[in-house]
């Protein structure tokens, strides 16, 4: 009698897990965050260098290009950790669930892409910062119905960071830090420790 109630529950749990994944892109590796964290605290540390020097030398031009770059290796990063992952489980990267969650990440951070240009038109240069930190928090939690639930509290801590920045547009760079690098770092260990390491176990 125990044998079988073992397996019905076994059956039960890969029903149920077949179901979120094919409902939930529930494959992000924790080391998406941790390495996107990293990437970033090393652009801060050149902007940080950059902002040291003369003010001629430290060009709108140059930042742009840092963030491009900076954003390329993260997501670059991100990609090849969760590839990893999935390849453990036997899955695919791209699917219907992933395709959600890519058309909800990307319709908030497109938005928040065309204000951040529209504010450096302008020349309104302190507007950046917390522009991006909103936008890609907003970004988080609405994609969040399609992965990892637990993405909302990260977008939760970069809409308020975004929030208060507003209020404090010279600490910018410390603000940018803090929310593309320490909290990406801090979540990634958390999802690392809460699903990488039991999926490990699963598939041992």
């Amino acid at each position: 009698m125990n044998t079988a109630n073992e397996s019905s529950l076994k059956t039960l749990k890969d029903i149920r897990s077949i179901m979120e994944r094919s409902a939930r892109f529930i494959s992000l590796s924790g080391w998406s965050g941790v390495w996107a964290g990293a990437t970033a605290l090393a652009g801060s540390y050149v902007a940080y260098i950059w902002l040291s020097k003369p003010v001629a030398e430290t060009t709108t031009q140059k930042f742009l290009l840092l963030a491009a770059m900076v954003f390329l290796v993260a997501l670059a990063g991100a990609y090849y950790f969760t590839w990893r992952k999935v390849r453990a489980q036997g899955g695919t990267v791209w699917n219907g669930a992933s395709r959600r969650f890519v058309i909800q990440l990307a319709i908030p951070m497109i938005a928040g892409g065309v204000f951040a240009l529209k504010f450096l038109y302008e020349q309104q240069e302190s507007f950046i910062v917390p522009i991006l930190l909103t936008f890609y928090g907003l970004a988080l939690i609405n994609g969040s119905k399609y992965t990892l639930s637990d993405i909302k509290y990260l977008g939760a801590g970069q809409v308020l960071l975004g929030c208060i920045s507003l209020f404090m547009p010279e600490y910018g760079l410390l603000f940018w830090t803090l929310g593309f690098g320490a909290l990406h770092i801090i979540y990634g260990i958390i999802m690392r420790n809460k699903y990488d390491k039991h999926t490990s176990r699963e598939n041992a």
